[in-house]
């Protein structure tokens, strides 16, 4: 069978159309034409300016980068205050339209800034740029030495990696969420699906909002994969339009063919799925919330990317509403980004969630990577809506951290321990 004649999964004809031939297949080098490309305070400026000025060069188009100070927002130091400013500088020296200073996580800015586009082929440096992927998009996260050639070139080579397929049929329970998800198959498929894409669908995920997509793309990061993606439908058109951009005119015909071949194809029933929650030290100790009941904590987070959301601020607010923190506990809230704080104070939930005795944090990744406040102490125990749990990543090596979605996190720190959320949900 000649190639033409053998379908294509989605990434295939992405990762296909960016190098500018008809096909792709899983294994193929390519070098790929990039349309977006997201830079950090963290991992971009101040890793790249230094090769551009070696090379004496500068940036290949600065319409299509797009540029966040979110890590190190706002500064605690003199060493974190210099990266910002080295940031801005990079912005103004280089014409970086889009740039996007304290105003939230980069990743959650593509969206809400309507930049991206179902067919894509955007490049990020961060490993949860996977998140873009919710648009239809391959969307992966590169390091600072290939987005230095990005940032020069607007070109990356990629090895096409295949598509592991991976359907939910059915409707969650109250009280699950797509975070659950996540943590289901951090444990179910494991971390190490390097060389993979995993490609999510069936009738739960076309329920999902957009936002709640996001949450699954972000967490293919946690998989290993290369990154996730979800085909577009009227929902993604919706969330575009929502950001005040019109979807591409051809958003709705990148899609996989029918006779596409995966390397492995996956199939669940939402309606059995009960809250996870992942112990320490890995998103793959995760497990039904039951098995952690009862762990004393000293801090639950909602906070960054994936847990952050104004979708997310929403499940907490259900739960604390009339509620208070449990005495001994203390809740953290950092809004994903000013237009959700924003958002959020306006229809009341910011309210809601003061009114619980929660303390609200500034926007940014702030305590999910000890770079801001909420970092945490020996041997203290937290619970957070964040995706990774890595020995010190949130502080302390002695710290245990536990993931879980915003209803888990929030109904752990009313009872002061982790616990079901359902048991607060009517």
């Amino acid at each position: 069978m000649s190639h033409r004649a053998m379908g294509q999964t989605l990434s295939e004809k992405i990762l296909a159309r960016a190098a500018g031939q008809p096909v792709a297949r899983p294994g193929e080098i390519l070098t790929c034409r990039v349309d977006l490309a997201l830079l950090l305070d963290s991992g971009g400026p101040r890793r790249i300016w230094p090769r551009l000025k070696e090379l004496g060069t500068g940036v290949w188009d600065a319409d299509r980068i797009v540029l966040c100070t979110d890590h190190f927002t706002p500064a605690v130091d003199a060493e974190s205050a210099a990266i910002l400013q080295l940031t801005r500088d990079f912005a103004a020296g280089f014409g970086i339209r889009n740039f996007f200073d304290m105003r939230g996580i980069g990743h959650v800015l593509l969206a809400e800034q309507g930049l991206l586009q179902p067919g894509m082929f955007a490049c990020g440096g961060d490993s949860h740029s996977s998140m873009g992927g919710a648009f239809g998009c391959f969307m992966a996260g590169f390091g600072a030495i290939e987005m230095t050639g990005v940032v020069v070139t607007g070109e990356i080579w990629i090895q096409v990696p295949g598509t592991v397929q991976v359907n939910w049929s059915g409707r969650f329970r109250h009280g699950v969420v797509a975070k659950d998800i996540a943590l289901f198959l951090c444990r179910e498929l494991g971390m190490e699906n390097g060389g993979r894409v995993i490609e999510y669908g069936g009738e739960t995920v076309r329920a999902m909002s957009v936002w709640e997509r996001m949450v699954l793309t972000n967490m293919a990061a946690e998989l290993g994969a290369e990154t996730g993606i979800v085909a577009a439908d009227e929902v993604t058109l919706a969330a575009i339009c929502a950001a005040g951009r019109e979807p591409a005119t051809d958003a709705l015909q990148w899609r996989g063919d029918a006779d596409a071949a995966y390397l492995d194809v996956r199939s669940y029933v939402a309606d059995d799925l009960v809250p996870q929650v992942a112990a320490p030290h890995s998103p793959a100790n995760s497990g039904p919330v039951d098995g952690c009941d009862r762990v004393h904590i000293d801090q639950a987070y909602i906070g960054a990317c994936v847990g952050a959301k104004l979708t997310d601020l929403h499940m907490v607010a259900e739960v604390l509403k009339d509620r208070k923190v449990a005495k001994g506990t203390r809740l953290l809230v950092a809004p994903s980004s000013s237009a959700v704080m924003a958002q959020a104070a306006a229809d009341g939930t910011l309210a809601t969630i003061s009114a619980a005795g929660a303390y609200l944090l500034p926007t940014g990744c702030g305590a999910c990577a000890a770079l801001g406040a909420g970092v945490l102490a020996e041997n203290e125990v937290c619970i957070s809506s964040t995706n990774r749990n890595f020995k010190g990543r949130m502080g302390a090596n002695s710290a245990e951290v536990y993931l879980a979605s915003p209803y888990t996190v929030a109904a752990s720190a009313v009872a002061g321990r982790i616990t079901d959320p359902r048991e607060f949900l009517a």
